[in-house]
């Protein structure tokens, strides 16, 4: 038995976003590879919105190390997208959050995986632990799942 698509309320920050014509491929259907674009979108637009992630010349840069994702349905123009975000572990130097993409106003999940971000130093370019404004942020993406490697 498949597991549950995850639900809407599941996820604390949602953000919407609107797909765009060019995101269908010859099946009729968003590609896959469309899919972690939202992922990357809603991750770093919601560390913008926070102050958490200075572009482009900030003291320090999240670079992106894993990526996964669960194709449960269909996504594709003129849909529009709805981005769940949570914090799946939060570590010294590293966030992994969980993401749902969301069609319309369904409320379970089309596509669900991880996107992971290392912090490092914009200079040196060296994991460095995570800064006080991304920590203080992560808080309102914290869930009882939430695992806290510090």
């Amino acid at each position: 038995m498949p597991a549950p698509r995850p639900r809407r309320d599941q996820f604390p920050h949602l953000r919407p976003m609107t797909t765009r014509w060019r995101d269908n491929d010859v099946y009729g259907h968003m590609n896959n590879v469309v899919y972690y674009e939202y992922f990357d979108t809603a991750v770093n637009h919601w560390m913008i919105e926070r102050g958490a992630l200075e572009i482009p010349h900030g003291p320090f840069i999240a670079l992106v190390a894993e990526t996964r994702c669960a194709f449960m349905a269909s996504l594709g123009f003129p849909d529009m997208v709805t981005a769940g975000l949570r914090a799946a572990r939060i570590g010294r130097s590293s966030v992994t959050y969980d993401i749902a993409l969301f069609r319309n106003d369904e409320d379970e999940a089309c596509a669900a995986g991880a996107f992971v971000h290392v912090v490092v130093d914009a200079a040196s370019r060296r994991p460095s632990p995570l800064p006080d404004t991304l920590r203080a942020a992560l808080d309102e993406l914290v869930t009882p799942q939430t695992v806290l490697a510090v």
